[in-house]
């Protein structure tokens, strides 16, 4: 009979945290990304008592007897006891808490804080508040709609229309709180042969992003099937003339087909030279 292990079958993950269980999944996903394997992960957040901790078991044990393996689970639950409790489920067991802070407090000399949630209890910090006011900035200046306060902008991003923009806009301010505009490059600017006439003054600020035809056909075709604008055509003319301008106009750009969003924020981070925290 042919095991999970032989068969490539989907193994289970947890993510179980105290808090929003980002920290853990995060982590969890830079370590699984290293295997080609398939997972079903399930995050488990809010582990924050001792009854909460008994029914993150039950999951994990019923997980496990379906599946005929233990499940991995990472864990961030900060409090001691609740993360024994945890410990005893029919899992790999993986505390990135104890792993770090142990350690950090032998070399520090001081006692961490066990505080609950405290990496993402931030409400009243000027960090988080930063943050808010980035993604309002983003969502204000995307695709255009506003030339208000652009000044205020730490980057502006330029394209053609789907070539992901916004999306990386949004990672921007919601990741780093960075307020990001972007506009797009249409038709008219490339007959006129310049940028949109807002934007020269804060050319410094620029920072522009392309795509393979086909690919931005592919996007536009799922939502506007059919169309002109979608044509391939019409693609590879949009592209070459909004990669030729950017040249002229001496703009940083790369292609974002083959790169993911945090790829592609990781570079505009690094030509513009912002040293922003992440969160």
């Amino acid at each position: 009979m042919s095991t999970p292990h032989q068969t490539g079958a989907t193994r289970t993950v947890f993510f179980v945290s105290d808090g929003t269980g980002i920290t853990a999944e995060t982590f969890g996903h830079a370590v699984l990304t290293q295997f080609e394997l398939r997972f079903r992960e399930i995050r488990l957040p809010f582990i924050d008592s001792i009854d909460k901790a008994h029914e993150a078991v039950r999951r994990i044990n019923e997980a496990q007897q379906r599946d005929g393996l233990p499940p991995l689970c990472f864990s961030t639950l900060v409090k001691a006891e609740l993360s024994e409790v945890v410990r005893k489920s029919n899992s790999v067991y993986m505390d990135l808490i104890q792993t770090f802070v142990g350690p950090l407090e032998q070399e520090l000399g001081v006692k961490s804080t066990h505080t609950i949630g405290r990496s993402h209890n931030i409400s009243d910090s000027d960090a988080y508040k930063n943050r808010i006011e980035a993604i309002n900035f983003s969502l204000a200046h995307d695709d255009g709609q506003s030339n208000k306060n652009l000044q205020e902008a730490d980057v502006i991003l330029v394209g053609v229309s789907r070539c992901g923009k916004t999306p990386t806009s949004l990672y921007l301010a919601m990741q780093y709180g960075i307020k990001a505009a972007n506009y797009p490059l249409v038709p008219d600017d490339f007959e006129r042969g310049r940028l949109p006439s807002v934007l020269p003054q804060f050319k410094h600020k620029i920072f522009g992003l392309s795509i393979t035809p086909s690919r931005l056909s592919e996007i536009r075709n799922e939502r506007l099937p059919g169309s002109k604008y979608a044509t391939l055509e019409n693609c590879r003319y949009e592209v070459n003339e909004a990669e030729a301008l950017m040249k002229r106009e001496g703009i940083r750009w790369l292609s974002s087909t083959a790169k993911s969003i945090e790829e592609i924020s990781t570079t505009i981070l690094q030509e513009i030279r912002m040293d922003k925290h992440q969160y």
